[in-house]
Parts: C-alpha cells; sequence; structure tokens
C-alpha cells in the first residue's frame, strides 16, 4: 500500500474512494502540515500507486479496512481524524467504529455508511446499473476507462480545468483493463437490496455510527448529484445530531477537484475549535 505521511502533530488521514487515489487530496496537504498537523494519504490496494491485484476476490469491503487498519497501526496513528470520501467512507469509518481508542474525530464528504435505502443515482438503469452491467461493466470501464475519464469529468464542477489539467493523470495511474478491475468490481458493493454484498457490514455500521460521538465535521458539494446533500448529509445529521454542517462547498461528487483548498482550511477551522474546547 502506497502512502504519503507529511508533517508532525495529531494525524489527519485523507481517505478516497473510486476510481481516485491520493492526487485527489493534493490541495490539502500544505495547508493541513502547515497548520502543525501530520497528513497521511494512503492509496487504497487496487488505486493509484498501490498494488493493484487482478482477482475480484481480493476486494472485499471487510478487506480494505483491515488493509487500511494495519497500515495505520503500523504507522503507529493515534488521536486522528478520519476524512472519508466516497468509498473512504465505509472505509474509514469501518476503522474509526473498530478502534476508537485512534481516533479524534471524523470529517463526511459524499458518502454513506448504511445498507438502504441507496441513493438515486445508483438505483437508475441508466447509467449507473447499465455499467456495472457483467459485460458492459468490464468493456466501459475495464478497456476503455470510462470511470476514471468520462465519469470524474462529469463530477466536478469546473470541467475545463479538470479536462487540462488532471483528468490525464487519474486516467494514467490505471493504464491497462488489469489494473482497472476494481472501478468496475467495487461498485457491485453498493447495497441495492437486503441480498447486497456486505449487507451485513453497513447495518454494522449504521448502528455503531448511530452510537458513537466523535466530533464530526460534515462538508458537502452543492451541485453533488451522487450523494446530494439534502438526502446524505442530512442523513448524516440524523446518525450525528452534534455533527458540525453540512457546509457547502462548490462540487459535484469530487468536490475535492473544485474546492480542495477551502475544504482544507475549514478542516483546520474545525480541529482548531476541537483543540480549544479541549485545552
Amino acid at each position: 500500500m502506497h502512502y504519503i505521511d507529511e508533517g508532525a502533530g495529531a494525524p489527519v488521514v485523507l481517505l478516497h474512494g473510486n476510481p481516485a487515489w491520493g492526487f485527489l487530496y493534493r490541495k490539502f496537504v500544505k495547508p493541513l502540515a502547515a497548520a502543525g498537523r501530520r497528513v497521511i494519504v494512503p492509496d487504497m490496494i487496487g488505486f493509484g500507486l498501490s498494488e493493484k491485484p487482478v482477482r475480484e476476490q481480493a476486494h472485499t469491503l471487510d478487506g480494505h479496512i483491515a488493509n487500511l487498519t494495519s497500515l495505520l497501526r503500523q504507522l503507529g496513528v493515534r488521536d486522528a481524524t478520519m476524512v472519508c470520501h466516497d468509498w473512504g467512507g465505509p472505509t474509514g469509518l469501518g476503522f474509526a467504529l473498530s478502534n476508537a481508542d485512534r481516533v479524534r474525530a471524523l470529517v463526511i464528504m459524499s458518502t454513506w455508511a448504511w445498507p438502504l435505502p441507496p441513493a438515486e443515482f445508483h438505483k437508475r438503469i441508466f447509467p449507473w446499473r447499465m455499467m456495472h452491467a457483467p459485460a458492459v461493466g468490464p468493456y466501459l470501464l475495464g478497456r476503455h476507462n470510462a470511470l476514471a475519464g468520462r465519469g470524474m469529468y462529469l463530477s466536478v464542477v469546473d470541467r475545463k480545468k479538470f479536462a487540462a489539467g488532471a483528468q490525464s493523470i487519474y486516467e494514467g495511474i490505471l493504464p491497462d483493463p488489469g489494473a482497472r478491475l476494481l472501478t468496475w468490481t467495487w461498485p457491485r458493493w453498493i447495497p441495492l437490496d437486503e441480498s447486497a454484498r456486505g449487507f451485513s457490514r453497513f447495518e454494522w455500521l449504521e448502528r455503531e455510527l448511530r452510537r458513537s460521538r466523535f466530533p464530526t465535521l460534515l462538508v458537502w458539494g452543492r451541485e453533488d448529484d451522487v450523494f446530494d446533500y439534502k438526502t446524505f448529509a442530512m442523513r448524516f445529521k440524523e446518525l450525528l445530531p452534534h455533527a458540525e454542517g453540512p457546509e457547502l462547498v462548490t462540487g459535484r461528487h469530487f468536490l475535492q477537484e473544485d474546492s480542495g483548498a477551502e475544504i482544507a482550511q475549514k478542516i483546520n477551522g474545525f480541529l482548531d475549535r476541537i483543540e480549544r474546547r479541549q485545552s
């Protein structure tokens, strides 16, 4: 598992989802480190500069939680703030809720942590369910890298800037169909009904999250049409009534691309407030 580890102080762990990698958080590292924080950005197994197993069986939700747990324990992480986005939500929250003694706070962005109901986006025949059909998924997302290409392009606000800069980096890190396996198999773990793989893990996440008392900040993109803030941010607010926010920024699903520096400053402000209350 590839990761960066910069700065010193209480750690902030920045977690990406599908089909991104640590590059998504490039605008976060400098302001967080400059504020006296240790910044850890893993590339999940299957993405970025990490190894990319070519067997679908290597990519279970519990397996990804275990990978993250192993890394953070080996790095001696304690007093951590977990920044959770997309699949970094179930993964990072899975770590936090089973390692509460190592976690200080949560920052939650455009994700989910319960089995049902799914996002309206994920119930649609087109484009989501068609893209992940047995034959179409490997063809579009495997052979043609459609999720890292067209999918991410459609999931930012400033598409012209994204296409001119970051898009080729997201596409280039997944150079062949074997490297792209997780882009079309990980979505199969999104529960659409009670027969879904991982259903019991999502039930556990919802139950344990409701019991948790971690200081929490919700940050959401105004334009997010995958996990829209009126549904998903407010569901987190229901589970975590003490949470701050949702604080809205310019952004679709990959809100870090449009508002990375602004979100980093919101995280710094949130952690400053926690530190003042604890001093």
